[in-house]
């Protein structure tokens, strides 16, 4: 029992990672010191560690970084007490802090960082190299890559036709290129053919949830054309499905 003291303690320091990360990398593009987003002034570390309001405002923090904190000290004690057979928990721990980073920065920049997609590419592909060794691996990589692409060019089509149509330019984008690189790094790690079952449970959940989100905004009278939803974290969710769950 005094075992689960380890993932608990990995747990609770990959929490504070992925809140660093998520804070600074889509805001200065560096490992620099986090700032208020209300105010922009430095945190103080011992304030910005512990969740404290910032001491130049007095703002508090927004609710993600407590949400992430949880998420991540609870996660690593699931994976360490029900581990997957042929999954051993450190890969399972690393590679879902880096799941949850991608989640986290492109639920709120809707933005997947070019370093961040290279770093996922040599994970994926050592893990699904040791998962289901080199051939399934890089066919999953090279179809979900390329379907995507498929999407990313159609979605290019549509928004320019219906940008033409209705007389208004917009810089919206129905898929963003990020969003193919991820792609391409979950089929490195699902592989050849589960990531046909990701990229559908992907589809399915995404226009689901977006069918939702636009019913929303039209029953609320703040739609707007063109309006882009987050679709990593569909990819994401339907990965760690297939990975962690089936």
């Amino acid at each position: 029992m005094n075992l689960i003291i380890i993932p608990l303690l990995l747990g609770w320091l990959s929490g504070w990672l992925v809140n660093y990360l998520a804070d600074v990398l889509p805001v200065t593009r560096s490992f620099s010191r986090p700032a208020c987003p209300h105010c922009q002034a430095p945190y103080r570390w011992g304030s910005y560690l512990f969740f404290h309001n910032c001491s130049n405002c007095g703002k508090p923090r927004k609710w993600r970084p407590l949400v992430i904190q949880a998420v991540l000290t609870v996660v690593p004690i699931l994976l360490w007490v029900f581990p997957r057979p042929g999954f051993p928990f450190i890969l399972a721990f690393v590679l879902f802090i880096y799941l949850s980073l991608v989640f986290v920065i492109d639920l709120e920049y809707r933005l997947i960082l070019n370093p961040i997609s290279l770093i996922g590419a040599l994970l994926a592909l050592g893990i699904g190299l040791y998962l289901h060794r080199i051939l399934p691996t890089l066919i999953g990589g090279a179809v979900s890559y390329g379907v995507m692409l498929v999407f990313y060019f159609l979605g290019e089509l549509y928004v320019r036709y219906m940008s033409k149509k209705r007389g208004v330019s917009t810089d919206e984008v129905a898929l963003g290129f990020g969003d193919v690189n991820l792609a391409g790094i979950l089929g490195l790690l699902l592989g050849w053919p589960l990531i046909l079952a990701g990229l559908l449970f992907t589809v399915l959940a995404g226009g689901l949830i977006s069918l939702f989100i636009i019913l929303g905004m039209l029953i609320a009278k703040k739609y707007k054309a063109f309006t882009a939803i987050p679709y990593a974290p569909f990819l994401i969710l339907s990965a760690l499905y297939l990975l962690y769950i089936v």
